[in-house]
């Protein structure tokens, strides 16, 4: 899961916001009536065990910056929603307040509501194993230290990634140290692919992400009744600095059992499912199934609103069977990285059937419709849950939903292109938009009917043909007020936090602009130093102005000594391609050095001029060349680029 961390925003973006409209309190309202309110089970699930909860609810900096603050959420609390929320979607906002260090089971410890995921502990023989170390630094320390406050302090031994999402491993400098991992006196254990995945999702579209993560999570909306009041898998994100250690243990069989710390573990692999590289686990000797973030109590994605690669519901529904079958009869306590634990065999075996059907269920009957020439917004608008799902809340559509992942079924098997010729070479949104808005009488006379039409509740038609006019008249404010005040009403009856959040931040978007952020480094130091040399001059070749390239080929040689690794890099036909192992008798310099002196040149921390002089980088040949190849690239831009709007230099 890419993130987007809160930063400060105006308590005036607030105030501009509407009330919710007479067609909104009766569509949340129709939308509740036979949803069982009357069980109460989860949020006695949700505090089962508490030891004691987030001191303050805030995690500080040593010199006070807040990175986390549940009291920005004290609005959340009584059964009744405001009306200007969906009356389900109050209800998870509810349950994920719990909060703090609780007590599943003997030796086994979860530490939640300190970020969107939960931090697992166990207690070995001699020492601690932790399980997902949050997103960032200084709150997984905060966490751990929460524990320690309850617990024996004792060294962490073992560190275990779930999955290759940021919120699962940015955190793990918080509570190890890398010179032990090297030292071999910790563990890093991760399942198979985990540095490829975390290298492909988060490093080539890195940026588009992290801008279409603030939509998602709605991290730069204020929080309140008409704001942000969750994320789905928790409140949000915390902030503070995120880091990677590299595992020093990757599992890789299907099924594979490792004794950490006098711990008995069978990890089960389930790649290509929540993340690319995923992992369960069950721990035999304490009867706990861990199903990491692919049965939490909701409808995940498919693909989320950020963007990511479509994953495959089928083999998700499969590797949920698989764990049902080994290990359900020996599980008597089902836990996840993210919201509260299930208790119970007859609980935990009927809890995971509903979510492997779940996920077979909206792959196939997608499928279905598919093989009978259904698009895929007709297939969204018509595919329900069956009897036995639409009224758990445990499947709800809170992260995810039906109508999106449906979609996402479409574009893996089918692609974008849904088969009509049509919309195969439209005109681009800024273009077509003007004539759209030029064919219907010109922006008055649009803006006059979908007035009309805003009156009678009908805010999906709203939005789209107000986008249409604000495409053709970026400028026109009443265009962009009347089609923020739709959006922020769909925002209003959304079920999931995801579609709220992107609804209401789109909302706040076009009426106050986009909020800038100081430029910063699109990249830590330890996600670049796990680029692996193929995917980092993959990430440089993404970088390059066939502008600048217009007539230029040329061969570099590299050799980098800490890897002992060479490649050859051509430049031909304003591309580059590069070939690991080779080294070419035609190129006109080769380059010696170190990947860590590159990493520190992307970084900015030295320059190449400063790394030639110091004798870290060393150019055999004609060093004018290197030269030119850097001044081909981009630099990297600033990720608040327009969405709302057409954009500079795309009308």
């Amino acid at each position: 899961m890419a993130t987007a961390s809160a930063v400060p925003v105006p308590a005036s973006h607030l105030d501009a916001a509407r009330d919710a409209e007479p067609a909104t309190k009766a569509a949340n309202a129709a939308m509740a009536a036979p949803l069982p309110f009357s069980d109460v089970r989860d949020f006695e699930a949700a505090k089962k065990g508490l030891i004691a909860p987030v001191p303050d609810g805030v995690v500080r900096t040593a010199s006070g910056t807040v990175l986390w603050n549940l009291g920005e959420y004290a609005f959340v609390e009584g059964e009744l929603a405001p009306a200007t929320v969906n009356p389900s979607l109050w209800r998870i906002a509810r349950l994920n307040m719990a909060n703090g260090l609780f007590k599943v089971t003997d030796r086994l410890y979860q530490l939640r509501g300190f970020d969107i995921a939960n931090m697992t502990v166990i207690e070995g023989a001699s020492g601690l194993i932790v399980i997902d170390p949050l997103t960032t630094a200084e709150v997984s320390r905060a966490a751990l230290e929460h524990y320690f406050s309850h617990r024996p302090r004792r060294a962490v031994v073992a560190v275990i990634y779930t999955h290759s999402h940021i919120d699962h491993y940015g955190g793990v400098r918080g509570v190890i140290d890398e010179a032990d991992v090297r030292a071999g006196t910790v563990a890093v254990i991760a399942p198979a692919g985990f540095m490829e995945a975390v290298s492909g999702e988060n490093v080539l579209a890195g940026l588009p992400m992290m801008r279409r993560a603030q939509f998602q999570f709605g991290s730069m909306l204020p929080r309140g009744p008409r704001g942000q009041v969750d994320a789905g898998l928790g409140k949000g994100v915390a902030r503070g600095t995120p880091g990677l250690i590299a595992p020093s243990l990757s599992i890789t069989r299907p099924v594979e059992e490792h004794t950490i710390d006098g711990v008995r573990i069978v990890f089960q692999l389930a790649p290509e499912t929540e993340a690319p590289a995923e992992m369960h686990m069950f721990y035999p000797e304490l009867g706990v199934l861990n199903m990491a973030e692919n049965a939490c109590p909701l409808l995940h994605n498919f693909i989320p609103l950020r963007g990511a690669v479509a994953r495959d519901p089928r083999v998700w529904a499969r590797y949920i069977g698989d764990a049902i079958e080994m290990y359900g009869p020996k599980t008597e306590v089902l836990i996840g990285q993210h919201h509260w634990p299930t208790w119970g065999r007859d609980a935990i075996t009927d809890y995971l059937e509903a979510q492997r059907d779940l996920y077979k269920h909206i792959h196939d009957q997608t499928l279905r419709y598919m093989n009978k020439g259904w698009r895929p917004a007709e297939i969204a608008e018509t595919i329900v849950l069956p009897p036995g799902l639409a009224g758990r809340w445990s499947v709800r559509g809170y992260y995810g939903t039906v109508n999106h992942n449906v979609k996402a079924v479409y574009q893996r098997y089918l692609s974008w292109y849904d088969g009509n010729p049509c919309n195969l070479h439209p005109l681009p949104p800024a273009p077509a938009a003007r004539k759209f808005v030029e064919y219907m009488g010109g922006a008055p006379a649009v803006i006059a009917r979908a007035r009309a039409d805003f009156a009678k509740g009908e805010f999906r038609w709203v939005a789209q043909v107000m986008k249409e006019v604000v495409f053709a008249e970026p400028a026109n404010k009443e265009a962009r007020d009347l089609c923020a005040d739709a959006l922020e009403q769909m925002g209003y009856q959304a079920e999931s936090a995801t579609w709220r959040n992107a609804f209401l931040y789109g909302a706040q978007e076009l009426r106050h602009g986009i909020f800038q952020l100081p430029a910063r480094v699109s990249m830590g130091a330890d996600t670049l130093a796990g680029l692996t040399t193929d995917v980092f001059f993959d990430m440089m070749a993404i970088r390059l102005d066939p502008a600048k390239a217009a007539g230029q080929s040329m061969v570099l040689n590299w050799r980098f000594t800490d890897r002992d690794e060479k490649l050859a890099l051509t430049l031909k036909h304003c591309t580059l391609t590069h070939r690991l192992g080779e080294w070419s008798e035609q190129a006109s310099a080769s380059i010696t050095t170190s990947r860590a002196t590159l990493d520190a040149i992307v970084l900015r921390k030295t320059t190449a001029s400063e790394a030639v002089m110091s004798g870290a980088l060393k150019i055999e040949g004609d060093p004018s060349r290197f030269a030119s190849l850097f001044g081909m690239l981009d630099q990297p831009a600033g990720f608040m680029f327009d969405i709302l709007t057409p954009g500079e230099g795309r009308s």
